[in-house]
């Protein structure tokens, strides 16, 4: 499991906004074969104890949202978001659903939608036919210019107080759990949300020399083990043999 999330880590290294899982792994129960404190015959304490272990078993793969950097496209539609935050977008079935890819699109309607055709809401509003130009601010502030008028609105961000607990849903889609919380919205660059960066796209946070380290590390410890596991069989079978 620790390799396959690695490789998933590895095959989105330039997926934007793409943030790497983890594997966190914890010991299984032991079998107890003396107790510390016990009395022996001779009638002292045992300082220690002799337990077993059982081995390991995986107890969750988080997702690590740590900044990816951040890398200029020049394309208005192109917005990072530098901290705490995400874009809010529409699913088809119209529950809500939510990203780090700043990648937008115009509909042919004016309709602000991600690069798999998915209404973005976030307070964005559908924009007029003949749009000249757009500017949107680090505050999230929004100026089109089309046909001499302008309009203007402002979006908002949505943030979690546990996001590592989001459920991935793929196409750079995170959906809202129970171990989330629920979301609360603000506007960029207050009170702790992300501020927008226009013309920028944020990249993936996975570390590809970090990736191939624990990648060969997890490998050596397959290898160790069951290296061990074929001793221990081939002691057995000799103990076996002794018995005959």
């Amino acid at each position: 499991m620790m390799l396959n999330t690695i490789s998933n880590n590895l095959a989105n290294a330039n997926t934007t906004g793409f943030k790497r899982g983890k594997v966190e792994f914890q010991d299984m129960l032991y079998q107890s074969q003396r107790e510390a404190g016990a009395t022996t015959g001779s009638g002292s304490n045992l300082p220690t104890s002799v337990e077993i272990g059982n081995g390991t078993q995986v107890v969750s793969t988080a997702r690590v949202f740590t900044q990816g950097a951040v890398k200029q496209t020049g394309e208005q539609m192109d917005i990072a978001l530098d901290g705490d935050g995400f874009i809010e977008v529409q699913m088809p079935d119209g529950t809500t659903a939510y990203t780090r890819d700043g990648a937008l699109k115009i509909a042919s309607d004016g309709t602000i939608l991600t690069s798999n055709g998915y209404t973005v809401l976030s307070n964005f509003q559908a924009f007029p036919a003949g749009v000249e130009n757009i500017s949107i601010s680090a505050d999230g502030n929004v100026s089109v210019r089309a046909g001499g008028a302008t309009q203007t609105f402002q979006i908002s961000l949505a943030r979690f107080n546990n996001p590592g607990a989001l459920r991935s849903a793929g196409a750079n889609l995170y959906l809202e759990t129970a171990g989330s919380g629920a979301a609360e919205t603000g506007t960029p660059g207050q009170n702790g949300f992300a501020r927008v960066q226009q013309g920028y796209l944020e990249s993936s946070n996975v570390n590809v020399v970090e990736e191939m380290v624990n990648m060969i590390t997890a490998q050596r410890a397959y290898e160790i083990n069951s290296k061990s596991i074929q001793t221990s069989d081939q002691m057995l079978s000799t103990i076996a043999q002794l018995k005959r």
